[in-house]
């Protein structure tokens, strides 16, 4: 990655990653998956967990299958979006289609500055992101955070601004900073406390949005946010791929719930079908390729501050 990514919960040099690759003997399909960190997937883990069900893969099986066979998390995100990937090359039919949705346009998505000196997170914030309309920063709940909050904002008055914690806050730590949110117009608090602890924001009336990341890994998780939270960060790798994250989008629609759509890192190839979920969000989080020295064509188009996906590529009708 250039540059590493700092955060609460430590820092990444590189994102290894999973493919995996379908072939009915003339398609291929293709998903990728990086893990989750925070729940100890890596790449070989993730590849013995896909090798466990290979047969059952081989024999045939429909995507709505796949949540039987395996839990939310990185090996069944890879195997699910290779799986739409592979029906739309057969079928001739584009994944947004099967879907039933409407054509993807291009979204507004956040930059993500790795939490850094103030000073630092700022010349990043005019410099390597001056063309961004969103910006989110990481924050460490190590003291500094106020600055960095002020620094970036006095560096980029127009822009959409985001916090992500990483669960590095105490209640007491979030209603401290708040006043410097409030005044640096911050219009997102991601995940401020440590999951189990989520009780601790009961009663606590957030004048700024507070969104769930990692206290949300899939369906199951989302009936307990309401209440606490006011949005949901749905993550492919989280929930274990496009599948579910469609559910997610749905169910967090009627339950009153903003819907933000993250990733974990990894190239165009995981991007792309979290942008097809990104067309229900109210805010998108998929600048994973902007960290990578190189991505993996056909890459996403990123320009002033959208991305989109080009024609060919994950997804698209043969």
């Amino acid at each position: 990655m250039d540059p590493p990514l700092r955060f609460a919960g430590g820092f990444f040099t590189e994102i290894p990653v999973v493919v995996v690759t379908l072939s009915d003997g003339v398609h291929r399909g293709r998903g990728e998956a990086a893990g989750v960190y925070f729940l100890d997937e890596t790449p070989p883990r993730l590849a013995a967990q896909i090798e466990g069900v290979r047969e059952a893969v081989e024999g045939g099986i429909a995507r709505a299958a796949l949540g039987k066979l395996l839990p939310p998390g990185g090996a069944r995100n890879a195997l699910d979006c290779a799986l739409w990937d592979l029906e739309a090359k057969r079928s001739g039919t584009p994944a947004w289609r099967l879907a039933d949705l409407a054509a993807p346009v291009p979204l507004l998505t956040t930059y993500t500055l790795g939490a850094d000196a103030p000073e630092v997170m700022a010349e990043g914030a005019r410099g390597r992101y001056r063309d961004a309309k969103a910006i989110k920063l990481k924050l460490l709940g190590d003291g500094a955070d106020a600055e960095r909050v002020r620094a970036v904002r006095a560096a980029r008055e127009d822009v959409w601004l985001g916090v992500d914690a990483n669960q590095s806050f105490t209640s007491q730590q979030l209603n401290d900073l708040m006043p410097v949110l409030i005044d640096a117009r911050v219009a997102l608090i991601e995940q401020p406390c440590k999951v189990g602890r989520e009780a601790e924001l009961d009663g606590f009336a957030s004048p700024i949005p507070l969104a769930a990341d990692e206290s949300v890994q899939g369906l199951t998780d989302i009936v307990a946010l309401v209440g606490r939270f006011q949005v949901m960060n749905i993550k492919l790798d989280k929930c274990g791929g496009l599948t579910e994250a469609l559910k997610m989008a749905k169910l967090g629609r009627r339950l009153g719930l903003g819907i933000m759509v993250g990733n974990m890192g990894g190239t165009s190839l995981a991007m792309a079908p979290a942008l097809l979920v990104g067309q229900y969000c109210d805010i998108v989080d998929l600048d994973g390729p902007l960290f990578l020295k190189s991505d993996r064509p056909p890459a996403l188009i990123y320009h002033q501050g959208l991305v989109s996906a080009p024609d060919a590529g994950w997804g698209a009708a043969a």
